[in-house]
C-alpha cells in the first residue's frame, strides 16, 4: 500500500507519465502506485503481452483507455527512436519519464549497433529516449525525469576513452559504470534543461528482491544468493521513486541523487563536471544520427 505521506505531497493531480521496465518488480510497483494521479501513463516495454498483463491487474477494464503500450529495446536505437515518435505523436505534454529498465549480464555481448549491451540497456537507450522527448518534457509548467540508478556505482572503474568497456570487460565493473553513468546523465540534464523548467533526480532503490541479476553467474551469482534474505520487497523499492515523481517540492538540488526518499551522497567519480561532459559528448555522439539536428548540436 502507497503510504499516507506520497498522498499528501501529490505534485499534480493528472500526471502524463512514460515509464520503462514496468512489467515487473519496482516497475510494476510504481506503474500501479502512480496510475491513479495520472491521466495518460504510457508502457515502454520489450514484452508487450507482460504489459497487457500489468494493465489487467491494475484496471482490468480500462474504460478512460489511460494506459498505452509502445514497444521499445533499449538495448535497440532504432527502437528506441521508434517508441519516442509513437510517443510524441501520441501527445504533447509529458509530466513525468521514469527511466527505470535496467541489468546486470554475465558476459559481454554487443547489440547490432555495436554497443556493449549492459552500457546500452542501462544508459544509451534511455540517454537517447530522454534527449527525444525533451520537447515533452518542457513543454508545460514543468517536467521530471527519474533515473533508477544504485549504490553500486560507488564500484565504479571508468576509462573515459573506453566508456563501454570494450576491453577488459567485467559484468560487476560494466554494471557498476553504468549505473554512474545515470548519476551523471542525471545531474548533466539538470544543469543543462533547469531554465526550461526540467528537474531531474536520480535513486538508489535498495537491494531488491526481484528477478534482478538472474542471468548472472560465477561470484556475482553466489553474493546474490547471500544477500537474499536481506532483500527488500518489490513494493518498498519502489518508494523512493514514487516519492521523487509525486513530492511537490523535491528535497536537496535538482541533479540530486536519493535513497530511502532522502538527499545522499555520491562517489567523488559521480560529482565529476569533467567526466559527466566528457560522458554526454561520447553519448550524443553515439546517439546523433537519430536526432533532429537541433537536437544533435546540443
Amino acid at each position: 500500500m502507497l503510504p499516507a505521506m506520497f498522498y499528501e505531497l501529490n505534485r499534480l493531480t493528472m500526471m502524463q507519465l512514460a515509464i520503462t521496465g514496468a512489467t515487473s518488480g519496482i516497475g510494476a510497483e510504481k506503474a500501479k502506485a502512480l496510475s491513479p494521479k495520472c491521466s495518460r501513463v504510457f508502457l515502454l516495454v520489450r514484452n508487450v503481452e507482460k504489459a497487457r498483463e500489468l494493465i489487467q491487474r491494475i484496471d482490468p477494464l480500462d474504460t478512460q483507455k489511460k494506459f498505452t503500450i509502445i514497444p521499445c529495446d533499449l538495448t535497440d536505437l532504432s527502437s528506441v527512436a521508434r517508441a519516442a515518435k509513437t510517443l510524441t505523436e501520441a501527445t504533447d505534454k509529458l509530466d513525468l519519464l521514469i527511466n527505470n529498465a535496467g541489468g546486470i549480464f554475465p558476459k559481454k555481448k554487443l547489440t547490432s549497433e555495436g554497443h556493449e549491451r549492459t552500457f546500452a540497456a542501462n544508459h544509451l537507450g534511455h540517454f537517447l529516449l530522454t534527449i527525444q522527448l525533451l520537447p515533452l518534457l518542457t513543454n508545460g509548467t514543468g517536467g521530471r525525469v527519474i533515473n533508477v540508478s544504485s549504490d553500486a556505482h560507488k564500484g565504479a572503474s571508468v576509462n573515459p576513452q573506453d566508456f563501454e568497456l570494450t576491453h577488459g570487460f567485467r559484468s560487476f565493473t560494466a554494471y557498476a559504470n553504468a549505473k554512474l553513468y545515470n548519476i551523471l546523465f542525471t545531474k548533466s540534464l539538470a544543469e543543462k534543461y533547469a531554465d526550461l523548467h526540467l528537474e531531474a533526480y536520480a535513486l538508489h532503490p535498495g537491494v531488491v528482491n526481484t528477478g534482478f541479476g538472474s542471468e548472472s553467474k560465477g561470484f556475482f551469482k553466489i553474493l546474490l544468493s547471500l544477500f537474499k534474505p536481506f532483500m527488500i520487497s518489490p513494493a518498498k523499492g519502489a518508494e523512493t521513486g514514487i516519492f521523487l515523481a509525486t513530492a511537490t517540492n523535491v528535497p536537496g538540488k535538482n541533479g540530486a541523487y536519493f535513497k530511502k526518499s532522502k538527499p545522499s551522497a555520491v562517489s567523488s567519480k559521480a560529482r565529476s563536471k569533467k567526466l559527466r561532459d566528457q560522458l554526454w559528448d561520447y553519448s550524443m555522439e553515439q546517439v546523433r544520427a537519430y536526432l533532429p539536428a537541433h537536437s544533435a548540436s546540443s
